[in-house]
């Protein structure tokens, strides 16, 4: 049982309080200009809590040379030994808030393998201008930083050549929770490759990020707290299709709401500046929604969202379960955090 925070400076409170809760794992949002700096706030949780790992949820290739990465791990980990993960993947809204499109699997793959030979203590070669330098780690004896304790790697793998790289790297998968037949069909898929590889089958971890809210029995999917507490989920689903031809897709190409999309591209097609409305379509990103963002109704959050009653959602996590995720990380939005951290832990106790 896990959360994802919108990182703010002092998301230590949040890891705190879902420590007491009996959270597993705290994921930090990376998104440089949407939320507060990573490093600093895992830094402040990692000396305010005990328990909890701390993971970065997740870090894109471009936003941070891979001997600055390096670190960063290794100086939490010191702080708080073996709590930390290394999450990455090429990137979505850290990339697009910026104007860019999702870097290359090669060069995350370049990426991974340099941070992780920094962490191992190893001489790596690290491309930067045109050319290749050796690097590592030179006083790791000192004490300053921690390279002892193992740090795990998880990729946000949504398509069929990431996953395989998740498989090549022994990999933590992040998943994102769609509907049972598609989860399932993606789980059994990364598991054949897995087995395939010749990787121990007990080896194998998998991550499913949940976004919705636990409904009070009778509230309706259109209350104030619904579209504040799960809006921000369903609406990054159209952020993401109003962009598909100028940066791609990171979802699948079936979208039951063509109509609601078309209105929304029409708002989209009218922010300013013309050449880059990405920087009003981002604004707010899985915290909040936007005044202008009307097509987020109770009908929209229940169907690209997990929102339900408690019942509901005992019987969907289940099947989660059930299907072989081992962790389901539940995404929490600025000034609910608590309220919703306890309401998914008391679904979760329900399990």
């Amino acid at each position: 049982m896990a959360i994802q925070i919108p990182t703010k400076a002092n998301s230590w409170e949040v890891a705190v309080r879902a420590e007491e809760l009996g959270f597993s794992h705290a994921w930090f949002y990376d998104t440089p200009l949407l939320n507060a700096e990573l490093f600093a706030a895992m830094g402040a949780a990692a000396v305010k809590t005990s328990r909890i790992k701390l993971c970065s949820g997740v870090m894109i290739p471009s936003n941070r040379l891979a001997p600055v990465a390096a670190s960063g791990f290794a100086t939490l980990n010191a702080l708080a030994p073996g709590r930390i993960v290394f999450g990455v993947s090429t990137g979505f809204t850290g990339r697009r808030s910026m104007g860019m499109k999702p870097v290359t699997l090669a060069r995350m793959t370049r990426y991974i393998d340099t941070v992780q030979a920094l962490l191992r203590g190893e001489t790596t070669e690290f491309e930067e201008e045109g050319g290749l330098h050796k690097i590592r780690f030179l006083n790791p004896d000192w004490g300053l930083i921690n390279i002892e304790d193992p740090i795990p790697l998880a990729i946000s793998a949504l398509g069929p050549k990431a996953r395989a790289l998740t498989v090549e790297k022994r990999a933590q998968w992040i998943n994102v929770a769609t509907y049972p037949e598609r989860e399932k069909a993606e789980l059994d898929e990364i598991r054949t490759l897995w087995s395939q590889a010749g990787n121990d089958p007990a080896d194998f971890y998998s991550i499913a990020t949940i976004g919705g809210r636990v409904l009070d029995e009778g509230e309706s999917p259109d209350s104030v707290k619904t579209r504040e507490q799960a809006g921000p989920a369903a609406s990054i689903v159209f952020h993401n299709f109003v962009e598909e031809k100028e940066f791609g897709s990171i979802m699948g190409s079936e979208f039951p709401f063509l109509a609601e999309l078309e209105a929304y591209r029409e708002i989209y097609n009218r922010y300013e500046p013309a050449d880059a409305r990405y920087l009003v379509n981002h604004r707010g990103h899985l915290m909040f929604v936007r005044p202008d963002e009307t097509h987020i109704t109770g009908d929209i959050i229940k169907a690209l969202t997990l929102t339900g009653t408690k019942a509901e959602l005992v019987d969907r996590l289940r099947g989660l379960k059930e299907a072989g995720y081992h962790q389901l990380q539940f995404h929490v939005v600025p000034g609910h955090e608590n309220e919703m951290m306890e309401r998914w832990a008391d679904v979760m106790a329900s399990l």
